[in-house]
């Protein structure tokens, strides 16, 4: 957090950049865990051999990404917003 308050233009950057991942990492997630449930539901243990561990695995993983960005952006954000206040009052 004290490197973010020091570099707002990076914490700025950073805060763009995790906004991106995680919008991309929760694109569709919550449907594509549904039918990955749905499938091991219909198939059942066929299913985890054709691939649908392998994906419900890749799909959590991608969630706790997506979970680590959204904190990255609030932490960012949080930083900006001190700073910004912070000068308001100064003034």
């Amino acid at each position: 957090m004290a490197w973010l308050h020091r570099h707002p233009c990076w914490a700025f950057a950073l805060l763009g950049l995790s906004f991106l991942v995680f919008g991309a990492g929760t694109v569709n997630l919550a449907l594509l865990l549904q039918l990955n449930f749905k499938l091991w539901l219909d198939a059942g243990w066929q299913a985890a051999m054709d691939g649908a561990l392998r994906q419900l695995l890749e799909l959590l993983a991608s969630g706790y990404a997506a979970m680590a960005a959204y904190i990255v952006f609030k932490c960012c954000e949080r930083a900006l917003v001190e700073r910004l206040t912070r000068r308001g009052h100064q003034d």
